[in-house]
């Protein structure tokens, strides 16, 4: 009989306390999100269907919102900086920018030394710019038309040649995704002190700064340490059901030509964290 209360007695502890470590839980969540909500945002910016993406698997019928990522792009030295998204090695997180965010990056003897030691390194949060709609997009826009303009004179002196057709082709096409569809929202400085940031992109309505994990790594061939950009660390953004119409026409829809675009206002508030302020219909 005592075994039998002592286990009954045991199941109700421990059921009590799942519901009072889930009760505290949540009011930690809350009032995170509170914090951060608080008082004006830290900037604003107008994104569309470019910037704001459903997961790859699709939004559910079940759920009654939707949650939303970022799709940010890292710059690069070469064309590839055009499809790198959400992570990869700006040329802009040299050694010298690492060095500045608190990494080490004195180099080893050998090149297979430095390797291993850099990547021993672990990653740190720092704070990452993200710039919308701004020049790095327009160097990129450039870039492409650029490219495709020089595939097209070769195409127009020797219209026979296969290979320079495709080339052409492909051309148009990439142009064609970076002025109607690719994100316009990159990576293009980092730092540890938020004023510093700020004093340096004053325009709260073009720069946001977000926290995100970079880590070092040793690709040159000069044994030089540079930086990599992981993720964001925190992307997601919660569509209330109220919203939820739209986006499922903005995302959900099979046939491109068929989908709705939108326009949303995307607050960054006290803790850098991303929320949906409002959204309206928008081009494609």
């Amino acid at each position: 009989m005592k075994t039998w209360a002592l286990k009954n007695w045991t199941g109700r502890h421990t059921l009590i306390s799942g519901i009072a470590l889930i009760l505290i839980t949540n009011a930690v969540a809350l009032l995170g999100v509170a914090g951060n909500r608080s008082g004006d945002p830290e900037s604003v910016l107008k994104l569309t269907q470019r910037e704001l993406q459903s997961p790859y698997w699709g939004i559910s019928r079940e759920n009654s919102g939707i949650s939303l990522r970022l799709s940010w792009r890292v710059p690069s030295g070469d064309r590839s900086w055009n499809y790198s998204y959400s992570g990869g090695a700006p040329d802009w997180l040299d050694q010298a920018k690492m060095e500045s965010l608190g990494f080490d990056v004195s180099t080893a003897k050998g090149m297979e030394d430095n390797y291993r030691r850099t990547n021993r390194q672990l990653g740190k949060e720092v704070l990452l710019v993200l710039e919308m709609d701004g020049q790095t997009y327009q160097q990129a826009l450039q870039r492409t038309r650029q490219n495709a303009a020089e595939q097209e004179a070769k195409l127009a002196a020797t219209p026979e040649v296969e290979d320079i057709k495709h080339k052409a082709r492909q051309a148009q096409d990439e142009l064609k995704r970076e002025e109607q569809d690719n994100s316009r929202l990159f990576a293009v400085d980092a730092g540890l002190s938020q004023a510093a940031l700020r004093a340096k992109y004053p325009d709260r309505n073009r720069y946001a700064i977000v926290r995100a994990q970079v880590r070092p790594w040793s690709g040159s061939a000069q044994g030089k340490i540079a930086g990599y950009i992981d993720s964001i660390s925190i992307d997601a953004i919660h569509v209330p059901y109220e919203h939820r119409t739209m986006f499922e026409r903005s995302v959900a829809v099979a046939q491109p030509s068929a989908r709705q675009g939108f326009e949303a206002s995307v607050a960054f508030g006290q803790r850098l964290e991303p929320w949906l302020l409002g959204i309206s219909a928008g081009a494609k």
